[in-house]
Order: C-alpha cells, then structure tokens, then sequence
C-alpha cells in the first residue's frame, strides 16, 4: 500500500516542463516535450484586460521568431474576471480581433488553491530564481530555454517585443 502511494507521488511530481501535457483550446493538447530545443513562452491571457492588445505582440514575436520560439497562453480568469469566457468563446476573439495561431491552452487557474500544475511548477522554479509571487496579474511571461529551463518572468507591463524580452531570442 505504502509502495502504491509512494509511485503515485512520484508520477504526480513533474521534474520538467517537458513532463507536462494540457488540453488545448481547439480540443486537442499541448505536449510541452515536442518544444525541446526551442524557447518557451508561457503567458496568462485574458480578453479583458488592459493588456489584452498584447496578444498582437504575441503573435508578432512568435510569426518572427517561429524558428526557435513557441509561445502559448494560458487563458485564466484569477484576476477581477477578465476572462469570463468559455473555451470557444476565448479561441473566438483572440482569432478574429488578434488572429492568434500560436498554441492556446484550455481556460485555467494560475494563482490560489486550485492552481494548474503547470503553473505551481514555473511559480516554484522562478522562487529558485528568487522571484516569488511571480503572477501579479495577467500577461506574466515565463521564458524557458531550450533545455527547459526557466531563465526570465516578466511581469505584465513588459510587452513581448521589448529588447528586455528580445534580447533572448538573438
């Protein structure tokens, strides 16, 4: 009995973020081990918040940067209900007001007690880093290397396409 917990903890912990799969927006998943040896970036979304136009930076970067970078959002409705939507609803507006086509994660929780997995993985990883409480609000930006480690957050005032992001992917 002892033994089955114990596997069952062990196979709960992710030790990478390549050990993490989420369903996608479009009904499909997002197996973050396809991504090895390119760049990640993790972003909470929202389609109303202040900072909802950078969903045309994020686009921006990942048409530029395709080659080396992948982008996905994480739509989440932690901050005042900015993302009330439903899953349909979300892939609806960031296609047709931003014309977003990089992955989309299904609607999740980024902050509290029911928080994604994946994302108490990156909180965890940025307090080794000495950045806690990292997710203040929507639009925080993780960027992971290509050997899956997280090397900047950023918070939501620094927009995708500035040199403080950019000059990671040169």
């Amino acid at each position: 009995m002892i033994r089955l917990l114990l596997m069952a903890g062990v196979l709960s912990v992710a030790m990478s973020l390549y050990d993490f799969k989420v369903p996608s927006l479009d009904g499909g998943s997002i197996d973050f081990s396809q991504y090895k040896g390119k760049k990640i970036l993790i972003v909470n979304t929202a389609s109303k918040c202040g900072y909802t136009p950078q969903y045309a930076d994020l686009e921006k970067l990942y048409e530029q940067y395709k080659n080396k970078l992948v982008i996905v959002g994480f739509p989440a409705n932690n901050f005042r209900e900015q993302e009330p939507g439903t899953n349909t609803e979300i892939k609806e507006f960031c296609t047709k007001n931003y014309g977003v086509t990089f992955p989309m994660a299904e609607k999740v929780s980024v902050k509290g007690d029911d928080i994604h997995p994946l994302f108490k993985y990156l909180v965890a990883e940025a307090g080794k880093m000495g950045i806690e409480d990292p997710i203040k609000w929507n639009f925080t930006k993780f960027l992971v290397d290509e050997k899956g480690k997280l090397v900047a957050v950023f918070p939501s005032k620094v927009k995708p396409t500035s040199e403080e992001v950019i000059k990671y992917l040169n």
